[in-house]
């Protein structure tokens, strides 16, 4: 996969650096992948990533875009923390068939199948799209921008975040937004009719109702606000309902 990046973060205080800055409880390193996000103070969205243990480092696992990005951010927030931060020469790959050697499930979805941190490419060509749409399962940069609240995009449900594990940067709005308020809007699937771009308008009865993202045959992915999507929706020339 060569859309992803890995950055090492190494020294006495990588663990508990990260600890207090990411959404998840890395100490789950020692069972698998961790999946999670680093968000603004505001609980925005930056960038998800996966976390692996090696050795006494940390491998994040991120999306190419959005490696130098992330790599400054946790750089300006080492302060006096002996920490270092590197990107390493390695591949991940990923698949749904039999796991090679290593391999680690990737646990936001068993259907998900299996992630390696190697120095070859083994990933098994499967239409991840696909799997995305029936699953719900959003893609940074697609689904995933910086407007978006986590619990929104179903980081819950993904296994992105944990509510026990203590402060973290935006702790405060995930928190509020799981035990105070009910979500209005969020990720969702629809059934499609005809097609339409990523990002194009969803319309109800002529108001905006949200925005459709990836589409993979009849099914799709869209934010939608859940008191406007109880019917038949519009997004340019496609039809949408609610699935």
């Amino acid at each position: 996969m060569s859309n992803r990046t890995l950055i090492r973060l190494s020294g006495p205080d990588a663990f508990d650096f990260l600890q207090g800055l990411i959404t998840n409880d890395v100490a789950k390193t020692k069972d698998g992948l961790v999946y999670a996000a680093l968000l603004t103070p505001q609980g925005k969205f930056i960038a998800d990533f996966f976390v692996a243990a090696q050795d006494d480092a940390l491998l994040v696992d991120v999306a190419q875009p959005h490696a130098a990005m992330l790599a400054q951010r946790l750089t300006m927030y080492r302060l006096r923390a002996d920490v270092q931060i590197a990107e390493v020469p390695l591949i991940v790959s990923r698949g749904t068939g039999p796991a090679p050697g290593g391999a680690m499930p990737d646990p936001r979805h068993t259907a998900l199948g299996w992630r390696l941190i190697a120095d070859r490419d083994q990933s098994d060509g499967t239409d991840w799209d696909a799997l995305r749409v029936a699953h719900v399962i959003p893609e940074t940069g697609v689904e995933l921008t910086p407007d978006t609240y986590i619990l929104e995009a179903g980081f819950e449900r993904l296994n992105g975040i944990d509510f026990r594990k203590g402060c973290y940067v935006g702790q405060e709005i995930a928190a509020r937004m799981k035990h105070k308020t009910a979500l209005k809007k969020g990720l969702a699937q629809v059934s499609i009719t005809g097609a339409a771009d990523v990002g194009t308008e969803i319309t109800a009865n002529g108001r905006p109702a949200g925005t459709l993202y990836t589409q993979s045959g009849s099914l799709a992915l869209a934010q939608l606000r859940f008191d406007r999507a109880t019917g038949e929706m519009q997004a340019g020339a496609a039809t949408l309902l609610r699935s």
